[in-house]
């Protein structure tokens, strides 16, 4: 109870430091990149994950095309190039397209729970290109996988060893660029409950550790209603897929927002009991211009609590 409490009190304080503190050049790309209000039912904003972009199009005209199916912000990825980095705070700048947070990508091939130092050091200077890129784009939050547990780590070392590089190592950075490290839960057999999922959070007693929940990524084995209840406010982003299983073969498969099994309505009512207000950023394929408005008007629906897929009057 002591680190709940110390985290939700540091929480607002943080806040608002966070936007009062950047670098100048930061300053600057999140000025740049500022939105109007929020267009969505209580505070929800719509964004879209940079890999639904098409490739062959430059940032520029993927961050446009973006802006015409009505997303207000993107997530992107790590960059390491220096070129390519400004040429994206660029296109932020000049569509108006704000990013809003960084997906690290090297949490999975270097995990920080691994027992080899050189693959923790190689994951720790990811994480640090990740949160200064999202300090240089204007983004307030890095997604972190945490830990993987595998053949050859257990839980309990999983959860150990990354807590201990995230808080020596990492909790320094991020409170120097002023972003927020936000873990999520996805399949690496690790945070499989809500309860461990917030005591893992907790337990770091920082306002530079949140959660980013992923609705999708826990349909297989709990329910994402629980989970956003549960998690209450250490959630600070929101990822959306659909999911589907067939339990009888033991498969599953991915969906658009819609078209597999997640109760949206009810994931909406618990997003309202937390009183979150927030990215929302879509995590499906990606797609044309048609494409992509479709998916933003789905966002739109679930938004205002209704199921995704228009359905005939009448039916549940």
């Amino acid at each position: 109870m002591h680190n709940r409490r110390s985290f939700l009190k540091s929480l607002a304080a943080v806040t608002a430091a966070a936007g009062a503190s950047r670098t100048p050049a930061a300053g600057a790309a999140a000025a740049a990149a500022q939105q109007p209000a929020p267009s969505g039912a209580a505070g929800l904003r719509k964004s879209v994950l940079i890999s639904m972009l098409p490739r062959e199009l430059s940032y520029q005209q993927r961050f446009a095309l973006a802006r015409e199916a009505a997303f207000e912000a993107i997530e992107m990825r790590t960059i390491t190039r220096e070129e390519e980095a400004a040429e994206i705070r660029e296109a932020s700048q000049k569509t108006g397209l704000r990013i809003h947070s960084v997906m690290n990508v090297d949490h999975w091939d270097l995990p920080l729970s691994s027992s080899d130092p050189d693959v923790v050091r190689r994951s720790v200077r990811g994480m640090e290109t990740s949160l200064k890129n999202a300090a240089l784009w204007g983004a307030d939050a890095v997604l972190l996988v945490p830990a993987v547990v595998d053949a050859t780590t257990s839980y309990k070392e999983a959860w150990t060893r990354s807590q201990r590089v995230i808080r020596e190592q990492l909790i320094p950075v991020a409170a120097e660029t002023k972003v927020v490290i936000a873990v999520e839960e996805v399949w690496n057999k690790f945070l499989l409950s809500p309860l461990e999922f917030a005591q893992y959070v907790d337990e770091f007693a920082s306002p530079w550790i949140r959660a980013y929940f992923d609705v999708g990524n826990v349909v297989f084995y709990g329910y994402p209603h629980d989970w956003i209840r549960t998690l209450g406010p250490r959630i600070m982003k929101v990822h959306v897929k659909d999911f589907a299983v067939d339990r009888r073969a033991g498969r599953f498969t991915w969906h658009n927002l819609g078209e597999g099994e997640i109760d949206w309505p009810e994931v909406r009512r618990a997003l309202g009991d937390i009183k979150y207000a927030g990215y929302v950023t879509t995590e499906i394929s990606g797609g044309d211009a048609a494409y992509l408005k479709d998916v933003s008007a789905r966002l739109d629906r679930i938004f205002a609590g209704e199921h995704p897929v228009p359905r005939p009057q009448g039916s549940k």
